[in-house]
């Protein structure tokens, strides 16, 4: 057997797998998944920081966003510490990679302008983050990880809780739910996509195989669909989803997938699109991409010309 079928067969019986024991293509899909994990990570904690940063968030809150933001670099850090130890170039990740190249969802390269919108990257977004790294912390072949994700799991359900009580309260006033239904309006579907395309566009799943992950995208997609629907149906907001009885699931009120205006933030109903067009979207990345990256650079290229001035002085 070759050194790949060996590492499937243990992984497949249940064991778990260090560092020094992975195959090429293991080490490969690791590489991958880790690389989405931390950008997703490190974009999370820097949307989070905008809206500080620009006031965009009630006093009551600002301490919790605050703990939020100091856990999603400390999640970030730790996917990037993980993909170091398997020999990825950190530095060209974070410092010299293009913004287009880095590999979070689609959602995150958004221009977030109200606490409505806030409150839902902590419902609707954090909670996807949940379903996805949840998954992978009860189920993962890769010891490393599996042992990093006590503590990020822990943090994550704090994360959710932030955006079920920033949600709530908003809904408590008619002028709350407005701003709710009109931020939800384009942050439902976009968070959606937020699981990858359907699994019959998949024709083999290595992840799954090799145990990195137990649940497919249209599995963690239901999963995430039968918390958030009954919960923000209940609070009186309109989502286009519904459980349909015969096929005991969620089933989305629009085509899968359509057109997103993302200078207008919003979804045109009316106009399927093909896969290979969102998947185009993706690639492209969203309006605030850019911005988002700079903003991580900028700290550091301050940090270093003060260094450098420091020097000089002394």
């Amino acid at each position: 057997m070759t050194e790949n079928a060996v590492l499937l067969a243990r992984v497949q019986a249940g064991q778990l797998i260090e560092a020094d024991e992975v195959s090429e293509e293991y080490r490969q899909l690791l590489i991958e998944t880790l690389t989405i994990t931390a950008d997703t990570e490190l974009l999370g904690a820097l949307m989070h920081y905008d809206n500080l940063y620009h006031e965009r968030v009630p006093e009551p809150f600002v301490g919790t966003l605050l703990a939020i933001t100091q856990d999603e670099f400390g999640h970030a850090h730790i996917a990037y510490r993980l993909l170091e130890d398997l020999g990825v170039d950190i530095d060209y990740l974070l410092w010299e990679r293009p913004a287009q190249r880095f590999k979070h969802p689609y959602a995150m390269d958004m221009l977030y302008t109200t606490f409505a919108e806030s409150a839902l990257i902590g419902f609707l977004q954090d909670r996807a983050g949940f379903h996805l790294l949840g998954d992978v912390y009860r189920t993962t072949s890769y010891a490393p990880w599996k042992r990093a994700l006590a503590k990020v799991d822990r943090e994550e359900v704090f994360h959710m809780r932030f955006g079920e009580r920033a949600v709530t309260m908003l809904a408590r006033s008619p002028e709350g739910r407005l701003q709710l239904q009109r931020a939800l309006d384009w942050m439902f579907p976009i968070t959606v996509e937020w699981f990858g395309q359907p699994d019959h566009l998949k024709r083999r799943d290595r992840q799954l195989e090799f145990r990195l992950k137990s649940k497919t995208n249209d599995q963690l997609r239901q999963d995430w669909l039968a918390e958030v629907v009954p919960f923000l149906t209940r609070l009186g907001l309109h989502v286009p989803a519904h459980y349909d009885e015969a096929q005991s699931a969620y089933v989305l009120d629009y085509p899968f997938p359509c057109r997103f205006l993302a200078e207008e933030k919003r979804w045109d109903f009316s106009t399927p699109v093909s896969w290979e067009e969102v998947r185009a979207r993706w690639r492209q990345r969203g309006p605030y991409n850019e911005y988002l990256v700079q903003t991580l650079r900028t700290g550091r290229t301050l940090l270093t010309a003060l260094q450098a001035a420091d020097e000089v002085s002394q």
